[in-house]
């Protein structure tokens, strides 16, 4: 069983912990510092009954190294610039996590984001921020090409989990497939990211037509090969993934980076009422799952749009390999609830892989050691496709 402060920073309140761990891992790509980190975690341990604490402690980091980057930059020293914006981008994200949606949500949204494209960009030149056509608008989204590659290589297209964004996909998962000779394309579909945050676009059950409009992106581009195209989502995007691959039937292979709740509307209700209990047992706030679906001041709306998001019926029609990686002792989702999908998958090439603490990530889409779940996904496709 996974223990210690590295899971729970804030003994007792699992809102603010799973917070925490979210944004340490990304530290092995260089997005955070550990040592910011703990001088913001340090402060907040005394101000968990302030509700307004968690914002004003991680936006002041944000801003801290905002100033320095914007210095750095006006100085013509822009590597550095780019290291400091980007972990001012993800300290603004994090702070972003529980503000009410509004104003104030969108203006830091909005910061954090731009930070984390000034870093990027910066600091990886080759990555190309692009816009890919869906329905009436466009939806954005991080094309990273693998160095040294000639002709078309194999794709992975990657969607987010509920509150992650495509600047948090590319680096975690996308680095490591570039060095594996592969292309990403890291995505913000409906209800995530920048999708959401400042286009205004909920989340949808029948993600397939994101899917559909990703694939036909990448194949547009002669970089890269249409029979070699990988779909993946982590977290809530392992449902989104299951129903694109469902659906999509040119996609080469799916990957759900941690299942879904079997059932979204039932697991919505107990968070409710888990919240009317005791709001800091959960690992989301109260509005959020709310926010996402579109109905932001009617909890009722939401659960009513939830009982749409559901693989039942649907899973069966997965023919393509197929991979299910999920954690044992998953707070966020029940293990129980991988096993139920891996069952349901139709494909006769499935694969299901629960990560122990002996593997050494065993969380929620292994946010405590992100790099085991990711080498074992990269493995799977390279053996699969």
């Amino acid at each position: 069983m996974a223990s210690g402060t590295w899971i729970e920073q804030f003994p007792g309140n699992m809102t603010w912990s799973n917070a925490a761990l979210v944004t340490k891992g990304m530290a092995p790509y260089g997005a955070v510092a550990l040592g910011e980190i703990d001088e913001v975690c340090e402060r907040l341990k005394s101000r968990q009954s302030e509700p307004d604490a968690w914002q004003e402690e991680w936006c002041a980091m944000g801003g801290r190294l905002e100033k320095v980057a914007d210095q750095a930059a006006t100085e013509g020293r822009q590597h550095t610039a780019g290291n400091y914006y980007l972990r001012a981008g993800m300290y603004y994200f994090t702070g972003e996590r529980f503000i009410y949606p509004g104003p104030a949500k969108l203006e830091v949204g909005r910061k954090s984001l731009q930070c984390q494209r000034a870093g990027l960009e910066r600091r990886y030149p080759t990555m190309e921020f692009v816009e890919v056509p869906f329905e009436k608008t466009t939806l954005p989204a991080i094309f990273l090409k693998a160095p040294g590659v000639t002709g078309p290589a194999p794709t992975v297209v990657v969607f987010d989990g509920m509150d992650n964004c495509k600047e948090m996909s590319i680096l975690f998962n996308g680095l490591e497939f570039a060095a594996r000779g592969w292309h990403t394309l890291a995505i913000d579909g409906p209800g995530q990211g920048e999708s959401l945050r400042l286009r205004g676009l909920y989340a949808r059950h029948d993600y397939e037509g994101a899917g559909t409009a990703a694939y036909d992106y990448v194949t547009r581009r002669p970089d890269v090969d249409p029979r070699k195209v990988t779909v993946m989502g982590y977290s809530f995007g392992g449902y989104y993934a299951s129903r694109v691959a469902a659906f999509e039937k040119r996609y080469a292979a799916g990957v759900a980076f941690a299942a879904l709740h079997w059932d979204l509307a039932g697991w919505q209700r107990e968070i409710k009422r888990r919240h009317e209990v005791d709001p800091k047992n959960t690992a989301q706030s109260a509005f959020h799952f709310r926010w996402i679906m579109g109905h932001i001041d009617d909890g009722d709306a939401a659960i009513e749009k939830a009982k749409k998001f559901s693989l039942a019926g649907v899973a069966e029609q997965i023919t393509c390999p197929f991979l299910i990686v999920h954690g044992q002792d998953d707070k966020v989702v029940p293990v129980a609830s991988a096993h139920k999908l891996y069952e349901a998958v139709g494909s006769k090439r499935k694969t299901l892989r629960i990560l122990t603490a002996e593997d050494g990530g065993t969380y929620h889409a292994q946010a405590d050691n992100r790099q085991v779940g990711v080498d074992y996904i990269a493995d799977w496709i390279a053996t699969n496709t």
